[in-house]
């Protein structure tokens, strides 16, 4: 294909997007025009207790978005180091996490019911 067909392709697909969206008709209900999104009352009082279920969620993420941090390097590493010891940390990494993961778990940490 030549560069006018693709320009040309590039610009219906967006006008055509464009009238989809225009043409969609949404009536938004209170939660989808509430500013928060995190299940909290803003009317409320500003001092009532937050639950530690919020907390633990956003730890758990923050942990295992950092454990793909992590292992995102692994081919790259697979080419510099030897193979034997990038497999010994990785999967000591792994092992960790898991065994964080299960102990949160045994303890109850991770029961939603209050």
């Amino acid at each position: 294909m030549d560069l006018i067909t693709l320009i040309t392709m590039a610009m219906v697909t967006s006008a055509a997007l464009y009238m989809i969206n225009i043409h969609m008709i949404t009536k938004p209900d209170i939660n989808k025009l509430s500013p928060y999104e995190c299940g909290f009352d803003p009317l409320g009082n500003a001092r009532t207790p937050i639950s530690i279920q919020f907390f633990l969620v956003a730890i758990l993420f923050i942990l295992f978005d950092l454990e793909i941090v992590l292992l995102l390097p692994t081919p790259w590493s697979m080419n510099t180091n030897p193979p034997n010891t990038t497999i010994m940390l990785i999967t000591t990494l792994l092992m960790i996490l898991t065994l964080g993961l299960l102990y949160e778990w045994l303890q109850g940490g991770l029961e939603w019911a209050e």
